[in-house]
């Protein structure tokens, strides 16, 4: 015990040592009662932050939590290993990405075992080992013989000084400047490796409403991302520079076609790059000025027409940044009176706009001032007016020559190609005679060279690797130096750990049956369109290709919010940041995550304070004072006291254990601190508290805080004489009742309250009785009546009650309150329930305001206070 409290230092290391000595988080193989419990997994950056801790307690309190619920669970822990932040550290230490990342590994593995995090460090997974990105390589190869892997040409970011394709997030500043050398960076066409995921772009979509258990907001992201529309295929004549072309476009309003007034394509369209030649206007845009990311849209004008295929109009041609050639055609009408960004860059532009479609045939709006862009009747569209807006869209795409119904993605194939070292290599080799070629699966996995410093791409200097045979002719051959996006690594992680040492395959197809899906999938929202859409496409292949039972992997996600510190969100470069390790050393790992884990739902963001940590050191170390001091009082029957924390155990007890299961910690932790006060309370107020009462009370919170305070409940536990270890406990059960807990609980809250509001506003200053008056009988049964009744009025029925009709004007005047509050009854305990609750807690108002308490029934007290006195509200009558 430290002067401050206990010994945070020595209780955390010698629990450490303890759990470790015993494998206490071993989880076995095949599990009878599974829970897959995962937090994302980490990029190595070598620091913990408070992020990653915040993260991980989460899942570190749900996973000890269904562990002592006698859930099998599996909760493991490994590194986002490969990356290009490793290769730039590298090359600034002129050292090698793989030392600086096995650095950094070892230096987070340790904060995270000083944290108490229960992982099974033997189920360990490091992406950037040849023993997990073999794998990686085997499932390339699986992927493309499942017909799911193409090569094609895309644009990158060049850089000429470095010789090397650059990341957009290494692209820097308005004039796109190299990160590292400042030379403009150029566009390049560079053949790339694709995964093509959207060949599962329906199912990924429509899945979306069966996960249930994922937080709505992400749910929509992905809907957004993959984008699916259904609309038609108009065919424009435009007059092209090299002469007239067809130029296909996408919409999904073909009955607002007779309002078109503009035609627009992307910059990088090839019709607007042949323009761009001979309009420095059109060039200066393009080149320049365009802006897709901008907040308004922007474009220019062009001396080209394109025909309309319905109306057989000529519309003028323009070149705009909203338009965008990796979204549809690269081509659109443009119809302003009906949508709002073709409405601002008409109005931008002075292009004329037009209604053709109202709310009814007589009522057509004014767009003027901004687009209609709801269904209707179409109008002013020729043999088409008068339709639906529904009707005049299939009937338009059926009459026009050359249109075509479709449906469109916003989703485009994943571009696995990235020109680095540090990362998986792409397991193909390029032969002259035989083209690319996959490197056969004896002779993965494909390992990395050594690691040369150079401007360029690391792999592309290693000749001495890259000369290769061709797997088919065995002639000469180039190993291909592309290397994977490291979000393939993480698209099928979470499968690894279930057999993280088979040396025959990526994972055991039986195990991961028994164990997906992730039961509990914690990290941030940032990873919804990336992450967590590559992993449900993984999965759902795994499950065409290697009998993968789950078409999904994560059953239940939940999306921490953030740790901010005043105000802000903590980050290194605002200087903001508070050091997990420095919290660790001064006020112990119990204190940062039982404060991280009370601070707020885990979903919502909150603020690191100092005044928190401390309050929460407070809270442990009169925690500790309680169980290791001497507790008074001996055995004999539970007096009223007694018997109410027995009663505030069992309901804290069991309102924990919904809120651990729902995942809402700061609950669970609040009722257990709470619970923790009760007690303390009760053996300072009672002349002989009842021993087992209080042991019984004791045990219950140490058990409840173990998830979350995990060092100091191993300490406290034994301190109590507990069995074992805490973390192997079986989670405390209720001895009595508790279906009318939350109902006593109300009647107790509220008659406190009632107390202190009378004594505050009569100026009472030193009460000398308190009597607490329960209401009569035939009120709860008027009660009862009212919530049960479908009868509009309940005031006859109730009055047909002859114990009630007997009360006579008390009985009206109550049967109206009940009928003006119907909407917000709730039921109450009986009578005789009352009664007994309030005997139980009349303690606490003694205590609180130092009165002798009389709790009355009705036929004991006058009828002036039995008048004011209504179920679950007794009536207070307080004396100087």
């Amino acid at each position: 015990m430290s002067d401050d409290g206990y010994d945070h230092t020595a209780v955390e290391r010698r629990w450490q040592d303890r759990w470790d000595e015993a494998d206490a988080y071993r989880t076995p193989d095949d599990a009878e009662d599974p829970t897959y419990v995962l937090g994302m997994y980490p990029y190595p950056s070598g620091q913990l932050h408070m992020g990653h801790v915040r993260n991980y307690t989460i899942t570190d309190a749900y996973a000890r939590f269904r562990r002592m619920c006698g859930d099998d669970v599996l909760h493991p822990m490994g590194w986002d290993a490969f990356g290009l932040p490793a290769e730039n550290a590298a090359k600034e230490r002129d050292s090698n990405p793989r030392d600086w990342t096995f650095d950094c590994i070892d230096t987070m593995r340790g904060q995270m075992e000083s944290m108490g995090f229960g992982y099974d460090w033997d189920r360990e997974v490091t992406t950037c080992v040849p023993e997990y990105y073999r794998w990686n390589q085997w499932l390339f190869s699986r992927f493309h013989d499942a017909g799911l892997v193409e090569r094609d040409e895309s644009e990158v970011n060049w850089c000429p000084s470095c010789e090397t394709v650059l990341a957009d997030e290494q692209v820097e500043g308005e004039a796109e400047l190299c990160w590292r050398c400042d030379t403009p960076v150029e566009q390049r066409e560079l053949d790339q490796w694709f995964l093509k995921i959207t060949e599962y772009a329906d199912e990924l979509l429509d899945d979306i409403d069966r996960l249930e258990g994922w937080p709505d907001s992400v749910r929509q992201m992905q809907r957004n991302w993959i984008g699916r529309q259904e609309g038609t295929r108009l065919p424009f004549r435009v007059d092209a520079p090299d002469g007239e072309r067809t130029v296909e476009a996408f919409t999904t309003r073909a009955d607002t076609a007779f309002g078109a007034t503009f035609f627009a394509l992307a910059p990088d369209h090839e019709i607007s790059r042949a323009v761009a030649e001979r309009d420095e206007g059109v060039r200066r845009f393009v080149e320049e000025e365009a802006d897709p990311d901008g907040d308004e849209p922007n474009g220019v004008a062009t001396d080209l027409t394109a025909t309309n295929p319905v109306t057989g109009e000529d519309l003028p041609v323009f070149v705009a940044d909203f338009v965008l050639s990796d979204v549809g055609t690269g081509a659109l009408m443009g119809v302003p009176g009906h949508d709002e960004r073709d409405h601002a860059f008409a109005e931008k532009l002075g292009i004329d706009i037009v209604p053709v479609v109202a709310p009814s045939a007589e009522d057509v709006p004014d767009v003027s001032e901004s687009a209609y862009t709801e269904d209707g009747v179409v109008v002013d569209s020729g043999d088409y007016s008068g339709l639906t807006s529904e009707d005049a869209r299939e009937a338009i795409t059926a009459d026009t020559e050359g249109a075509e119904a479709t449906t469109q993605y916003r989703l485009r194939d994943w571009g696995i190609s990235r020109q680095r070292y540090w990362g998986t290599p792409i397991p193909v080799v390029h032969c002259d005679d035989c083209g690319p070629v996959l490197v056969p699966e004896e002779d993965l996995p494909v390992e990395l060279p050594e690691f040369i410093n150079t401007t360029g791409n690391p792999l592309d200097a290693a000749e001495e690797w890259k000369a290769t045979t061709c797997p088919d002719c065995g002639g000469d051959a180039t190993r291909e130096t592309d290397t994977m996006d490291t979000f393939v690594d993480s698209s099928w992680y979470f499968l690894r750990y279930v057999s993280p040492d088979l040396a025959d395959a990526p994972f055991d197809t039986g195990r991961a049956n028994d164990w997906m899906p992730v039961d509990h999938y914690v990290g941030g929202d940032e990873h919804a369109v990336m992450h967590l859409l590559y992993a449900r496409f993984f999965t759902k292949v795994l499950a065409d290709e290697e009998g993968l039972e789950h078409r999904e992997p994560f059953e239940n996600l939940l999306a921490q919010g953030m740790v901010r510190l005043d105000g802000s969100k903590m980050s290194k470069s605002k200087g903001n940041v508070v050091s997990p390790q420095e919290i660790v050393e001064s006020y112990g790992a119990d204190t940062a995550r039982l404060f991280i884990m009370q601070a707020a739902q885990p979903e919502r963001a909150f603020d690191w304070t100092d005044e928190g940590v401390r309050s929460t050191r407070a809270f442990l170390d009169r925690l500790y004072e309680d169980v290791t001091g001497e507790i008074p009082g001996g055995a004999g029957e539970r007096d009223a006291a007694a018997a109410y924390v027995a009663d505030e155990t069992d309901a804290v007890v069991d309102i924990a254990r919904r809120e651990y299961d729902d995942l809402t910690f700061n609950t669970a932790v609040r009722e257990a601190q709470e619970l923790a006060r009760t007690v303390r309370g009760y053996v300072e107020f009672a002349d002989a508290p009842h021993r087992a009462t209080v042991e019984r009370a004791l045990r219950a919170v140490v058990k409840l805080l173990a998830p979350v305070a995990p060092h100091i409940a191993e300490e406290l536990w034994d301190e109590l004489d507990g069995e074992g270890m805490v973390v192997d406990a079986a989670w405390p059960e209720p001895e009595g009742d508790t279906s009318d807990a939350d109902a006593r609980r109300r009647l107790v809250e509220n008659t406190r309250e009632d107390v202190r509001d009378i004594v505050e506003v009569a100026g009472i200053e030193d009460p000398t009785r308190i009597d607490v008056v329960v209401t009569p009988a035939w009120k709860h049964r008027a009660l009862e009546i009212a919530i049960e009744s479908d009868a509009p009025n309940v005031i006859s029925e109730i009055m047909g009650v002859d114990e009630i009709r007997e009360q006579g004007d008390a009985a009206a005047s109550y049967g109206q309150d009940l009928q003006a509050e119907r909407e917000a009854l709730t039921r109450a305990l009986a009578p005789e329930h009352e009664h007994e609750a309030l005997e139980r807690a009349a303690w606490l108002l003694e205590r609180e305001f130092d009165a002798e308490v009389r709790v009355l029934t009705a036929d004991e007290a006058d009828d002036d206070t039995v008048r004011k006195a209504e179920p679950g509200r007794p009536a207070i009558d307080i004396a100087e």
